[in-house]
């Protein structure tokens, strides 16, 4: 971990702007005299993001899933703001359910979005870091440190993109860029309250013990952020206690896999036939914009 530096004058690309995390990191690092490169499907809303910043700003409209497009925004932020300093692959969508009985398509948008997204946004700005040794910030989640029942697509695309994250830090350290690793737990975001609205969902959220059975706020997980970025660390984590997770990890699939089926067992006649989309206000962005094409 590297000491705190100033913000002042870098330039940070975050992905999924529009809204949640994304929105208020924009906000935040605004504030402290970074100039920002906003990216997602939502063009109206990132405008409004774009226009109540501190400081310079301007926002893309990409796919993060879209090699050529997300190449192509590397390549304006470059040319409109002279480099790069900091990308934060924010960019996530989640669905829930049994697995038997998932929705193909949301299953493996979750994948794109959530992993692929996250490599595309790598492989795209990783040259533009390089060359300003760099930090890049993947945004994971309390789902890569522990499994959770329900929540297939998403905890395997989390888990993916912790590795892919830590294993891109062991290519480019040597070539100056630093790579970091975000963890939040359940957040007050679109998302999140997309997800509540399914009671079965909610239900069993609620019986998860404590702490990961509640919502954070979001303002103070966003501070946590803010600060790994100017540390530039390697791992930053949206809520104190998920530093201790991640000494217990090892053990965590046997006792979730325990806890989970009598979970399960108890909502079984509910389960049955249940199918559910991309969650919240993000989710039906993107379902838009890919039904628009």
């Amino acid at each position: 971990m590297s000491g705190n530096r100033s913000l002042d004058g870098q330039v940070v690309v975050v992905t999924g702007a529009a809204r949640g995390v994304g929105a208020l990191l924009a906000r935040k690092l605004s504030a402290r005299g970074a100039t920002l490169a906003l990216v997602g499907l939502e063009p109206d809303e990132l405008a409004k993001v774009a226009a109540g910043l501190h400081g310079p700003a301007h926002h893309w409209h990409a796919d993060v899933t879209d090699h050529e497009a997300m190449a192509r925004v590397a390549a304006g932020v470059k040319e409109r703001f002279g480099k790069v300093d900091v990308v934060v692959a924010n960019a996530g969508v989640a669905t829930g359910g049994p697995f038997v009985d998932s929705d193909p398509v949301s299953w493996k948008r979750v994948i794109e979005v959530n992993l692929i997204g996250g490599a595309v946004t790598g492989r795209a700005f990783l040259p533009v870091l390089m060359e300003s040794r760099g930090y890049f910030l993947q945004i994971a989640s309390l789902a890569a440190i522990t499994p959770a029942p329900m929540m297939t697509a998403y905890c395997a695309s989390k888990s993916g993109v912790e590795a892919f994250a830590h294993s891109l830090r062991a290519e480019v350290g040597h070539k100056g860029v630093r790579v970091g690793v975000g963890y939040l737990s359940w957040t007050d975001t679109d998302m999140v309250r997309g997800a509540d609205q399914n009671d079965i969902m909610r239900e069993l959220r609620a019986r998860m013990p404590w702490p990961t059975n509640k919502t954070y706020p979001l303002g103070p997980a966003v501070d946590r952020i803010v600060a790994g970025v100017e540390r530039r660390s390697a791992h930053v984590y949206g809520q104190w206690w998920l530093r201790g997770m991640q000494s217990l990890r090892g053990y965590l699939p046997s006792v979730i896999g325990a806890a989970g089926q009598r979970e399960m067992r108890r909502f079984a006649d509910r389960l049955d036939g249940m199918r559910v989309g991309l969650v919240g206000a993000g989710g039906e962005a993107d379902e838009k914009a890919r039904a628009g094409r």
